[in-house]
């Protein structure tokens, strides 16, 4: 398995083994972090799944749709790094991906 960084809101790295058939998204859920609350459970229309992705990862990652750009634009904590977790495939790739876990809205 690949390893996943989350750093959670009050700045706590935590290092998991993420399951390269998930998303980021599910692989953060599943590990029991309950600041990403994840509501539509990644149907690409909450953004309650927003993280911040460490520069140099989205090389490795799709290419953000128009869908995601639109639901990103709705938050108050987005930047360049900006990224739903659960329109990112996790794959190894991947491995060793650092995101941190976005400002509630």
């Amino acid at each position: 398995m690949a390893k996943l960084i989350v750093v959670t809101r009050d700045g706590t790295e935590h290092e998991i083994e993420g399951d390269t058939g998930l998303t980021v998204m599910e692989n953060i859920r599943d590990a029991g972090f309950d600041e990403l609350l994840a509501l539509c459970g990644g149907c690409c229309s909450c953004a309650t799944c927003h993280v911040h992705v460490e520069a140099g990862a989205s090389d490795a990652m799709p290419a953000m749709s128009e869908d995601e750009n639109d639901l990103l634009d709705s938050t108050t904590d987005r930047d360049a790094t900006s990224r739903l977790s659960c329109q990112i495939p996790f794959s190894d790739a991947l491995d060793g991906l650092r995101v941190r876990i976005a400002a509630e809205d």
